[in-house]
């Protein structure tokens, strides 16, 4: 029952999170006239991919909390809340006011809860138990049914009534959510409820200070011009980048932290690297795909066109198809599975060869790809991300010192957090009159990742200490 009630808030969440989000990057470069609020483009991509960055760098927030304050389960819980009042603020606040309010607290409030219940998801299972990458496989098949089903009605919402009804439908869906988890939360049996590293009473004080003087100095920046809308995804690659540096130090610093657990530590760091690469092209679903469906791909269908978020449905639907299978065969294989390196490995080249796939299809004229070809370069979209993703995420939780529990889940996330801002910053160097070059050095560079991964896959296995 613990897994069914985490399954149903993520699944809510992600509906949510990714109804929001099939929407988000035409309310923005739209023009008054269609309802958006017509900023460019390429700012546009920008917002979109820094928003997606502070998403997944918010988890490093949500895991302290959870590991120093209030524990998983809590956190989770609050987490929720602050969701649901920020799709409510997009919702009823006008322009750039709502965007602000809105994105801010969903960032923070969604980083929270996909690092605790991934956590929690970790601590349902022993760390030798084999049915642990299934239940993260099943795990993440919620998500996807959310990320399915989010896009779907949100864009019919946007475009039989407006912008604003499809970011309130995505406010009610996480209210469905939040009510769920708080009816069967009892079924987690104790599970995070404390925090496993309580900060001590003494530096609380210490802690709050830091935080006023660091909201102050953004408040500042952004006053004085250095912090604007079109270098948000640069700035948020450039804080994922330092983040990431300074958590391997520190856990690799600690005192808490014995010799195989560090060692496990360091055996992250290329498999991060990669995640990193993956998320670069895999999310750039909510930048350059999003742009594609709406001046590349053919969408009409026996003369009706469907919503530009509707292409944001397509890979779920295999994911939801293919998570089953992909948990079975694990399930199945048990210890002749491959190697979570070569997974992350065959994820990352995977994606790259999806980018290439586009390559035959470019140099056609405006809205004429056919529907067909993009599906089928979302299956591949798809096998990828279930070889790297619920594998990722059950992997952080195995590796994590105990000190550093659910923060190592929040670490996972920030190369998702870099790979998403990176697919923002890169996004402003597609073109589409001229794709040929995109696709092709993206695609080259993320198979050649997985060819160096899969050649040290075998000394990342010996640091790895007896994990898989």
């Amino acid at each position: 029952m613990g897994l069914a009630n985490l399954f149903g808030v993520e699944m809510w969440e992600r509906f949510s999170f990714y109804g929001m989000q099939g929407i988000l990057l035409i309310y923005l470069y739209y023009s008054a006239d269609q309802g958006g609020l017509g900023i460019s483009q390429a700012t546009a991509t920008s917002i979109v991919g820094a928003y997606g960055g502070l998403v997944y760098l918010a988890t490093i927030l949500g895991g302290w909390v959870a590991d120093r304050v209030l524990g998983s389960e809590r956190t989770l819980f609050y987490s929720a809340v602050l969701i649901m009042i920020g799709h409510i603020a997009l919702s009823v606040l006008p322009g750039l006011t709502g965007v602000g309010v809105g994105l801010v607290c969903v960032a923070i409030g969604s980083g929270g809860l996909k690092a605790n219940a991934t956590s929690i998801v970790g601590d349902l299972y022993d760390e030798t138990d084999k049915r642990r990458d299934a239940g993260f496989s099943l795990f993440y098949m919620g998500i996807n049914i959310g990320a399915l089903v989010g896009p779907l009605l949100t864009g019919l919402a946007q475009e039989k009534l407006g912008f604003h009804y499809g970011f309130g439908l995505a406010a009610i869906g996480m209210a469905l959510g939040l009510i769920q988890y708080t009816i069967f939360r009892k079924n987690l049996g104790g599970i995070g409820k404390r925090p496993t590293d309580p900060l001590p009473a003494a530096l609380r004080l210490r802690y709050g200070a830091a935080a006023l003087v660091v909201l102050i100095a953004l408040a500042v920046l952004i006053a004085a011009g250095v912090i604007h809308a079109s270098n948000l995804a640069n700035i948020t690659v450039g804080v994922s980048i330092f983040a990431a540096i300074c958590y391997f130090v520190v856990i690799l610093a600690s005192r808490q932290v014995d010799r195989i657990e560090r060692r496990r530590v360091i055996a992250f760091i290329p498999l991060f690297i990669a995640s990193v690469a993956f998320w670069s092209l895999f999310q750039q679903i909510f930048t350059v795909l999003t742009i594609y469906a709406d001046k590349r791909m053919n969408r009409d269908i026996f003369g009706w066109t469907f919503p530009v978020s509707w292409v944001q449905s397509i890979e779920p639907v295999w994911v939801i198809a293919l998570a089953p299978v992909f948990a079975a065969m694990w399930d199945k294989l048990g210890d002749r599975q491959p190697s979570t390196p070569i997974k992350f490995a065959l994820g990352t080249a995977g994606m790259g060869v999806a980018f290439l796939l586009f390559l035959p299809l470019t140099g056609s004229g405006p809205n004429s790809v056919p529907v067909i070809a993009v599906i089928a370069i979302l299956a591949v979209f798809a096998v990828s991300e279930l070889l790297l993703s619920p594998v990722g995420l059950s992997l952080a939780t195995k590796l994590a010192p105990k000190a550093f529990h659910t923060q190592m889940v929040a670490l996972f996330f920030l190369s998702v957090a870099l790979g998403t801002a990176l697919s923002g910053s890169l996004a402003g160097y597609y073109d589409e009159n001229n794709e040929f070059p995109y696709f092709l050095w993206l695609g080259v560079v993320a198979v050649a990742i997985g060819v160096v991964l899969t050649l040290i896959a075998r000394p990342i296995r010996t640091l790895m200490g007896g994990v898989r």
